[in-house]
């Protein structure tokens, strides 16, 4: 097999992603700009906020 036989995950989704029966959501959608947002869930609020280093953290 040759470089150029196979692909660069660049170039390819996942295997994974292209299965999943989920739907995907972009965070960038969900937060719009803002660094927090609120989710209202089963009578409980939820605060989801971006950390400085890119990650998505999750508190009731």
């Amino acid at each position: 097999m040759t470089p150029n036989d196979t692909e660069t995950p660049q170039s390819s989704p996942a295997p994974s992603a292209t299965h999943r029966s989920q739907p995907i959501v972009e965070s960038h959608e969900l937060f719009r700009g803002a660094s927090e947002i609120l989710i209202s869930h089963d009578g409980a609020i939820y605060r989801m906020r971006i950390t400085r280093q890119g990650k998505l953290i999750l508190n009731k």
